[in-house]
């Protein structure tokens, strides 16, 4: 049997993971009569939830006399850790555009790393049934970015298919037939090329992707590029620099067939497998024969742009709504989090109690905190902040710029601009994109883009798609105005009562209903005004033995801000944090005490001046 490997390349929700399904069902990998949820690959809750594909994932189906190993990627940049390293995995990919948007960001974002390695794609214009589908253009688009990313002759000269995954076809012309995927097997099995891997060598693999196993434990998967291996075979693993890391013995060699992950007797060369029985060893590191000793190469991950301090839940509810609050056990967690993600940092502050936590971007180190408080952790972060550089030549503070792509509706796109300008974007490109719409495509820095999503859905009534990527390292481009208002803070412990939030409406927009705990230094709501007020939500009603003249009327409040928590990352300033719990969102001051808040105050201003 031959052996194909290949990796589906996309913008988030152009159709990967809806084409491996089809995949799945027309190869016989699942019965006829198997009840599968949708999106199949998508296993994670969070991934299901928000509709994208945040971990790597390999499946594999046989067709004819092929046995082809499929990895579902990410398409978004925040987790490009993971492209990247998958990419190395693999043989050819197929880049996947949808036929009304094109190319986006992270198409562009993949597809370059693709080329970079001298795969050659095979590009699948999907969504052929929508109404605005517009594949000429599309597909002059998709070669136009291939010329601006270097690609070589042999490169531009890819194989194009049309088609619908949500309909389970694809063909070489876009009227059809409309049968099947077979157009597509067949130009997998034809152009991809076979591992170019030494059967006969020492046994050796790169390791990219990781996940833990309660029975198991480490798990390692990688494509074995020399030898094979068998369960108990004894092996060692070497650093990037050469060092052991652990010698050890295999206790189980897993094969991806389907959708599920089985025990197999021997991986052999070009194999996509997956390892258990080492302790130590993580991403990036070679697990290999003893008799080896040069690690494999492996690509360096673009830098993190953006850093977040993890703090214990140090308020006075913590501990009442989860299970995890020392700061040894978000240490763990995070450090187990660093080794399987290589695109994470992790930091320890001079404050033994936090941790700075540098990722790609807001989405990633989101997805991260929600993650955690759905494991049952309490803690508390602060603001993201840009990492900045310094420029070795000229000495310059350097600031990460990213390129976005906004489409919207025309009547929007001037307060799209202005508001980007305020932010000191730079317009590259304005043009139509059809059906009354127009593409805006900006420079801006990471750190005009923090809290703007929300922002931009207000503007454009919730019209506007934003797509965004990582574009280069620029001169620091000045200061980005913040936000204006001051907030509300209660002055005192207890629980929300209605009559309170009922008077206190007037100073702002409350973010807190009746019966919320609160406490000392929390923020219940937004000033009208730029400075902070220290407020009492516990104040009730005097009651007195004097009967009113009318019936007294039932307080009648207005529904409070819903902060989510990309939105409350996205609110708060440096002396704030927002403290997660496994039940509740909360934003805070970083010092409860008002005299202590004030002398903080002092240091910072004495600081600035």
């Amino acid at each position: 049997m031959t052996l194909r490997n290949i990796a589906i390349i996309a913008h988030v929700d152009h159709g990967k993971t809806t084409l491996i399904d089809a995949i799945l069902k027309q190869s016989g990998a699942l019965r006829d009569n198997q009840r599968v949820n949708e999106r199949a690959m998508d296993s994670n809750d969070l991934e299901r939830e928000r509709g994208i594909t945040i971990l790597a994932k390999c499946t594999s189906v046989t067709w004819r006399n092929t046995r082809i190993n499929i990895v579902d990627t990410p398409g978004h940049a925040d987790f490009g850790g993971e492209v990247e390293r998958i990419l190395n995995m693999v043989d050819g990919a197929i880049v996947l555009v949808d036929a009304a948007e094109g190319p986006m960001p992270q198409t562009k974002f993949v597809v370059s790393k693709a080329l970079k390695i001298g795969l050659r794609p095979i590009v699948a214009i999907n969504k052929i049934d929508k109404p605005d589908e517009r594949h000429d253009q599309v597909l002059d688009e998709i070669f136009d970015l291939f010329a601006a990313l270097d690609a070589d002759e042999e490169q531009l000269d890819f194989p194009v298919l049309y088609g619908s995954a949500k309909e389970g076809w694809m063909a070489s012309e876009p009227e059809g037939p409309k049968d099947d995927l077979s157009a597509l097997f067949e130009l997998v099995v034809d152009r991809v090329d076979e591992p170019r891997v030494e059967a006969e060598g020492p046994f050796k693999m790169l390791v990219s992707t990781l996940e833990y196993d309660p029975f198991l434990g480490r798990i390692l998967t990688g494509r074995i590029s020399s030898g094979s291996i068998t369960p108990n075979a004894h092996i060692k693993a070497l650093a990037l620099d050469g060092k052991t890391v652990e010698t050890g013995r295999i206790s189980k060699v897993l094969g991806f067939r389907g959708l599920n992950r089985e025990a197999i007797e021997a991986g052999h060369a070009g194999d996509i497998v997956a390892l258990a029985g080492l302790s130590v060893t993580s991403v990036s590191d070679t697990i290999c024969d003893p008799a080896v000793t040069e690690p494999l190469l492996a690509d360096p991950v673009d830098p993190s742009t953006l850093t977040m301090t993890f703090r214990i839940n140090d308020g006075p509810l913590a501990g009442t709504e989860g299970s995890k609050v020392q700061s040894r056990v978000i240490r763990e967690r995070l450090l187990r989090e660093a080794e399987g993600n290589i695109a994470l940092r992790i930091a320890e502050t001079e404050d033994k109690d936090a941790f700075d936590v540098s990722g790609r971007g807001e989405l990633q180190l989101a997805i991260l905190i929600e993650t955690m408080r759905r494991e049952g952790f309490e803690l508390t972060v602060s603001r993201p902040r840009v990492i900045i550089r310094e420029d070795p030549e000229t000495g310059q503070n350097l600031e990460p710029i990213e390129e976005v792509i906004i489409d919207v509706d025309e009547e929007f796109s001037g307060v799209v601009v202005q508001k980007l300008s305020e932010r000191k974007a730079a317009l590259v490109e304005m043009k139509p994109s059809g059906g009354g719409r127009q593409r805006l495509i900006f420079h801006v820095p990471t750190r005009g883009l923090l809290g703007y999503h929300g922002e931009l859905l207000s503007d454009t009534r919730g019209t506007a798609i934003m797509n965004r990527v990582f574009h280069d390292w620029q001169p620091y481009k000045g200061n980005i105005p913040g936000r204006r208002n001051g907030v509300l803070i209660s002055n005192s412990l207890g629980e929300a009562v209605a009559y309170a939030l009922f008077n206190l409406e007037d100073r702002g927009p409350l973010m807190i209903h009746p019966q919320a705990k609160v406490y000392e230094g929390m923020i219940v709501g937004e000033h009208t005004r730029g400075n902070d007020l220290a407020v009492n939500v516990l104040k009730g009603k005097k009651l007195t033995n004097i009967r009113a003249a009318g019936k007294d009327e039932a307080v009648v409040l207005t529904p409070p801000l819903k902060m989510t928590l990309e939105k409350s990352l996205a609110y708060i300033n440096d002396d704030e944090l927002v403290e997660i719990t496994p039940d509740s969102i909360r934003l805070r001051k970083k010092y409860l005490d008002p005299h202590e808040r004030k002398r903080a105050e002092r240091r910072a201003e004495n600081a600035a001046s």
